[in-house]
């Protein structure tokens, strides 16, 4: 078994030494599920959830939320990401949104954790601003699907 690059020799936590490795293009893909009522679908594609325009309050807070990654995610290396997208899709017929957070850089690490954090962020958000209204809602399904760059090359898991 390998050994886990966030422990020492003594076994306690540590940041992993990355200033060895070389710069290269990194990009992470995520996606998650919100679900809801049909009925509450239709108040945010009307626009009448009382806290404001669903979407773009998600995407906006997906987006703060890869940039502050480091914050919540102990041992996590600060990064300077050159993109964050938070793409939101409804799909009336399965009473859902789904969230597709990409992050790219170029850099010693990868994005992974960034694009995650944007996703879970994003789908928080909508239970928040739709909790007064639905509270069946349920978050569901967050995964990494692609990455790319680094010694590992690209990994497709969907």
């Amino acid at each position: 078994m390998e050994q886990l690059t966030h422990l020492d020799e003594q076994g306690r936590p540590r940041m992993v030494d990355i200033s060895a490795k070389p710069d290269t293009m990194r990009e992470a893909v995520t996606k998650g599920t919100v679900h809801m009522k049909a009925e509450t679908i239709e108040l945010i594609k009307r626009g009448k959830i009382a806290k404001g325009d669903v979407l773009t309050v998600a995407q906006i807070a997906g987006i703060m939320a890869a940039k502050q990654t480091p914050n919540l995610i102990p041992l996590c290396h600060p990064l300077l990401l050159s993109e964050i997208r938070v793409e939101l899709e409804i799909d009336e017929s399965n009473h859902a949104i789904y969230i597709t957070s990409t992050v790219k850089n170029t850099g010693k690490t990868g994005v992974e954790m960034e694009a995650m954090t944007a996703t879970a962020v994003a789908a928080l958000t909508i239970y928040d601003m739709c909790k007064a209204v639905d509270r069946g809602i349920r978050i569901d399904n967050i995964r990494l699907v692609k990455k790319s760059g680094g010694k590992s090359g690209t990994i497709i898991l969907e």
